[in-house]
């Protein structure tokens, strides 16, 4: 600046500013690509956090980079500065609703919401296992945020065992940032519907009709463990009893008892062939 505003050689600037000529010519040659890159992904990915998140992430990545480097790209960046832009919701691409062809393949999540007798406002989390519609868990409480689903899913996971996907909505439970890691730690595939399209996750959406008939339509709550009570009395009989007519008549659990006895028996018969003898 002060040697293109008063016209003057480097040297004469250099003795003004009481600098070496040598720190005038210095060029760093530090290549930050590497801590450019990954700092845009995670603001791109967690738009809302600050420095201190990166840098924990980026330790438990086992990248070395000391903090004070991170935190010079990450000023170099811009993203010191507040970022109040909304994102968009990633595109969502339309999926096929298939039948799974094996028990944990795919299971589904969705919210349903009422009220007790006092006006106060209640969620239910339903999670059923598409392959024999069998409903895993019905968690009623009135604040469900996505640290509650990702304790759900533990509990399930540990009597049962992991899925391989999770079929949802664009709900915020669903795309927290609490359910993105822990799918990605347990490798769980999350397949999110298009915005809009319930019928995309159409197994939940049947189940949700038949709990809002039985039991949050038909009954008057005093309060959350009524609730809670009920639904539970009404998930092991219809886990039990319920004649679901896309599993041929069959309910839930004779219609996997079944599945377990063909695969014990059959000779090499392929996946497809058994699912076939089920519904026979």
């Amino acid at each position: 600046m002060v040697i293109k505003q008063e016209q003057i050689s480097i040297g004469r600037a250099c003795r003004i500013m009481n600098i070496t000529r040598s720190m005038w010519y210095y060029q760093s040659c530090k290549d930050d690509t590497m801590v450019e890159n990954k700092l845009q992904e995670l603001s791109e990915k967690l738009p809302t956090k600050g420095f201190w998140e990166y840098y924990g992430r980026i330790r438990n990545e086992g990248l070395k980079w000391n903090h004070k480097r991170i935190k010079r790209v990450y000023n170099k960046l811009g993203l010191n500065l507040r970022r109040k832009k909304k994102r968009r919701l990633p595109a969502r691409v339309k999926q096929p609703l298939l039948v799974p062809i094996r028990m944990n393949q795919t299971w589904s999540m969705d919210f349903m919401q009422d009220s007790l007798e006092s006006g106060r406002k209640f969620r239910c989390l339903n999670v059923i296992d598409d392959f024999n519609r069998e409903c895993l868990a019905i968690e009623v409480d009135t604040s469900l945020s996505g640290q509650h689903v990702v304790r759900v899913l533990e509990s399930i996971i540990e009597l049962r065992g992991k899925p391989n996907e999770i079929r949802v909505d664009n709900g915020p439970e669903f795309i927290s940032s609490a359910l993105d890691q822990f799918c990605e730690k347990e490798n769980i595939t999350l397949r999110f519907i298009q915005p809009g399209r319930p019928m995309q996750n159409g197994f939940i959406e049947r189940f949700n009709k038949s709990l809002r008939i039985d039991v949050l339509d038909a009954f008057i709550f005093e309060n959350l463990d009524q609730v809670r009570e009920v639904s539970e009395e009404w998930l092991q009989d219809y886990n039990l009893n319920h004649p679901h007519s896309s599993l041929g008549g069959m309910s839930p659990s004779k219609y996997l008892e079944r599945a377990i006895n063909l695969l014990k028996t059959a000779s090499p018969q392929t996946s497809v062939e058994v699912s076939n003898k089920l519904t026979a």
